[in-house]
């Protein structure tokens, strides 16, 4: 039975990549293909473990090897397969990737400023949020619809595509997703299917509050 039948509704689960080196060091890595750490990997493991428990029926990830790596981690304690996408890879940001945060500060403060405000800007040059939005919130819903009733999905992606995937699936103005706060590493977010559209049921979830690092990539 559907949600808007009285039952529980399909849900997506909108999991954040285990640790690279890069968010170690705060910098930018957009769509750098960058590769875990060992402590990524170590959580990719534990989170997936967490996620079985919510027996998924279907994965989807981003086909960036940090994305890859750890949906790996959860198709090896389900079984299911995983479909990757280049669709759910984090923005493009043009010059802004691989600098750290004091480097784009000290570069591109204005830019920033106007990004942190909620305006449209092309951060290094880069996509637009709404761009990213338009390419990765389709094939998440494409997915959602294969689901049986109740089902759920696991989306395997970025801190930033989370977000404005987030921001366009709750039906939030663009200026207002930077308002949903940034995932830890191999943290995620939850939306369920209710009679009005999605629900954001739980988000930053898998973990005891720690510092965000590097929170679009």
């Amino acid at each position: 039975m559907s949600a808007t039948g009285g039952g529980r509704g399909r849900r997506i689960v909108l999991w954040r990549h285990g640790q690279t080196a890069w968010n170690l060091e705060r910098r930018f890595q957009g769509s750098t293909d960058i590769e875990l750490t060992e402590t990524g990997l170590a959580q990719a493991r534990r989170a997936a473990r967490l996620l079985a428990a919510l027996k998924p029926d279907a994965i989807i990830a981003s086909d960036l090897r940090r994305a890859a790596a750890t949906a790996a981690e959860l198709a090896a304690v389900t079984g299911h397969p995983v479909s990757h996408d280049a669709a759910l890879r984090e923005t493009y940001a043009g010059v802004w990737q691989g600098l750290t945060h004091e480097e784009i500060l000290a570069r591109h403060r204005e830019e920033y400023r106007a990004w942190k405000r909620g305006e449209p800007v092309r951060r290094g040059g880069g996509e637009l949020e709404t761009e990213v939005a338009e390419r990765a919130a389709p094939v998440v819903l494409e997915h959602v619809g294969r689901l049986p009733e109740d089902g759920t999905l696991v989306v395997v992606s970025h801190g930033g595509t989370i977000r404005t995937t987030i921001g366009r699936l709750l039906g939030l103005p663009p200026h207002s997703w930077e308002s949903l706060g940034g995932l830890s590493n191999c943290c995620w977010s939850v939306l369920g299917e209710g009679a009005r559209g999605w629900r954001l049921l739980e988000h930053n979830a898998g973990t005891l509050p720690e510092p965000v690092l590097g929170d679009d990539d």
